[in-house]
């Protein structure tokens, strides 16, 4: 009887401490404040136009969050000949030319960090080109079997991918090709390629770090006439359906002078530098934060809208149109982009472009903490411990939820430390930010698991389960031999009254180990175990030995 009792005041003890940890961690927040989760991992070439894809790419940091293509130039000041600039642009144009258009030029293809190499040998512009391992004149790159060309599917008609490698109507045209290796951090841009009898062959290439900000030696070109990367210049599928295009975009326009300035370090031009009203290779336009987004518009044309508000556009080439590149994705509609076209260039405006040193890449820049991961009941309010490093003293410093099961209640958005109520139990991520105007937003994320205060009590070789609940709200139990699971359901649709209630788990403190936990109802099962991500909304497992 005496080990009984002991056993049982042993259980009480141990069954009230929770298993869950707090442990810090470092979330992968991109530019525009999205969380990317865990780095993603090629294992075969994966065309541009697939939901594999999608996955992939909405997981990358393409280019550091300081890079030009990622710059933030809503704020920054326009040129001083900006009017006369963008008056000459537009005078460049047939009237029936005078409007922004949206051309489906350039795809991609995924490839593994093992993918084959390929030689190719580069035609024209071989002395400027990067062979990455070849041999002069000839580039070795990992071209797989399935590389697209630019503009196919989606402007080349019925044509298989097969025929447009090869050309089979001798079509021509720029035919840029882009391969992209996430795991290794490398893109592989090429102008001209195509598929004969005897291999791949292209007019040059080039190869860009997804990592850095570094730039191509002065005066060499690229795929690009401004010897510029494309591939994180393009509009993808991917974000347009998250409603924000989160970079700046490839723009061309009919003529430019015969200067480069960052980030472009190649001109295309015989207009002299001096004449000053033209256009340079690298120039930065951005639509004028006057212009209203009609909300009947596709959610296309408004993620490519406001990012040319936020991020803008870079020229890159010349040509016929005034003209932002789109991924030739077939999963676009017809009528996707068409009010674009309809768009003046007398919208636009020309801003003052920063330099290699300048804006996010300048000193000095913001930094922010968001704690570490806490738990807490659902009663009790949680204290986010944010720290902010802010060296120009002038940063906007803001939390906000970025997910969670239901609202929460922030005391304070714009302190670094403040508290935060919950009205659901699951798992809420916070985001902290710091931003100064300049540099790049500092963010950083913490998780804060709000779970019911459950109580455990043994009744004979039974289990007594109590926590408060919602009325209204239904509840499951769950139960495991292992806190990492797999765990199964023990009870379901157990209906809240708004006041504590008890469940019986027989028989439980028969087993030699148990675990059980509480979860709302309505929140996704997850077993667990080898399939133990992502966590669903639940509370900590107790246990008893």
């Amino acid at each position: 009887m005496r080990a009984r009792v002991d056993w049982r005041r042993s259980v009480t003890s141990l069954l009230i401490v929770q298993l869950i940890g707090c442990a810090a961690h470092a979330e992968r927040i991109n530019q525009e404040g999205r969380i990317l989760g865990p780095a993603p991992v090629v294992t075969t070439p994966t065309l541009f136009d697939t939901s594999q894809a999608d996955a992939i790419v909405s997981a990358m940091q393409i280019m550091p969050v300081t890079n030009p293509w990622n710059e933030d130039i809503s704020r920054r000041p326009l040129l001083a000949n900006s009017a006369t600039m963008i008056a000459q642009i537009k005078a460049d144009l047939s009237a029936s030319r005078q409007t922004l258009r949206p051309f489906y030029e350039m795809n991609y293809v995924l490839v593994p960090d093992n993918q084959p190499r390929v030689t190719i040998p580069f035609l024209d512009y071989a002395n400027e080109s990067d062979l990455d391992g070849g041999t002069y004149p000839n580039g070795n790159y990992p071209i797989p079997s399935n590389q697209p060309i630019e503009s196919w599917p989606k402007d080349t008609g019925s044509l298989t991918l097969q025929q447009w490698q090869v050309d089979v109507n001798n079509t021509g045209g720029d035919r840029h090709g882009i391969m992209v290796a996430p795991g290794v951090g490398s893109i592989w841009e090429t102008w001209q390629m195509k598929l004969t009898q005897s291999g791949w062959q292209a007019s040059n290439g080039a190869k860009f770090n997804l990592n850095s900000n570094a730039l191509r030696p002065a005066g060499w070109t690229s795929g690009d006439a401004a010897g510029l990367p494309m591939f994180p210049a393009v509009v993808r599928y991917d974000e347009c359906e998250r409603g924000m295009v989160e970079h700046a975009l490839r723009l061309v326009v009919k003529q430019t002078r015969r200067e480069y300035i960052y980030p472009a370090n190649h001109y295309a031009s015989s207009i002299p530098a001096t004449s000053t009203n033209y256009p340079a290779m690298g120039q930065r336009l951005r639509l004028k934060s006057s212009f209203v987004i009609p909300g009947g518009w596709t959610i296309e044309e408004k993620a490519v809208l406001l990012a040319l508000k936020k991020y803008g556009a870079i020229v890159a080439d010349n040509g016929g149109f005034f003209s932002v590149s789109v991924c030739p994705d077939d999963r676009f509609s017809a009528s996707a982009f068409n009010h674009l076209s309809t768009i003046d260039i007398n919208n636009f405006e020309v801003i003052q472009t920063t330099g290699p040193t300048g804006g996010p890449r300048s000193p000095n820049p913001p930094t922010v903490d968001a704690g570490a991961d806490q738990v807490v009941d659902l009663a009790a309010s949680a204290t986010l411990h944010g720290t902010v490093n802010d060296p120009s003293g002038t940063s906007a410093i803001q939390w906000k939820l970025y997910g969670g099961p239901g609202p929460a209640n922030i005391t304070n958005a714009n302190a670094a430390v403040t508290n935060v109520s919950f009205s659901k139990i699951g798992s809420y991520t916070f985001l902290l930010s710091a931003d100064d105007a300049v540099h790049a937003v500092a963010y950083d994320a913490v998780i804060v698991t709000v779970r019911l205060p459950v109580t455990l009590a043994p009744d004979h070789s039974d289990l007594l389960i109590s926590f408060p609940t919602t009325a209204g709200q239904a509840y499951r139990l769950e139960q495991s031999v292992d806190p990492e699971g797999p765990w199964t359901i023990a009870m379901n649709n157990i209906n809240g009254t708004g006041s504590v209630i008890t469940l019986r788990a027989a028989n439980a403190l028969a087993q030699a180990r148990g675990f059980y936990r509480v979860a709302e109802a309505d929140s996704p099962f997850n077993p667990g175990g080898a399939a133990g991500f992502p966590k669903p909304r639940f509370l900590p497992a107790w246990r008893r030995p």
